[in-house]
């Protein structure tokens, strides 16, 4: 599934727009960046709270395939920028983190 088949069928918001072609391969949740920084895999599509420009670096690093802000979290201004920046794909939503996670698990049945 593609980070646009994603947007699309979940009803996502886009905040910044890098590759929307990209492969989603997994999911990740969490919101400790160095816990995600050490686990966080490629291909991932990772759900946080974290809308700060060291989220955005976590992101590059572990070359995430997006980042999904849940529960409406709050995107700051610096982080937006360098998102566009680096190119990365930051989506948002009203739902959890569960209720996505378990979302996002059907699809990629």
């Amino acid at each position: 599934m593609t980070v646009k088949e994603l947007k699309d069928t979940l009803s996502l918001t886009v905040l910044t727009e890098g590759d929307l072609d990209k492969e989603i391969t997994g999911c990740y949740c969490g919101d400790l960046l160095s816990w995600v920084m050490s686990r966080a895999v490629e291909g991932d599509c990772w759900l946080t709270v974290m809308g700060n420009v060291n989220a955005v670096a976590v992101a590059v690093l572990t070359d995430c395939a997006c980042i999904v802000l849940v529960e409406e979290a709050a995107l700051d201004a610096d982080a937006k920028s360098r998102a566009v920046q680096q190119g990365v794909t930051i989506l948002t939503t009203e739902k959890t983190t569960y209720d996505l996670a378990v979302a996002i698990s059907e699809l990629m049945k």
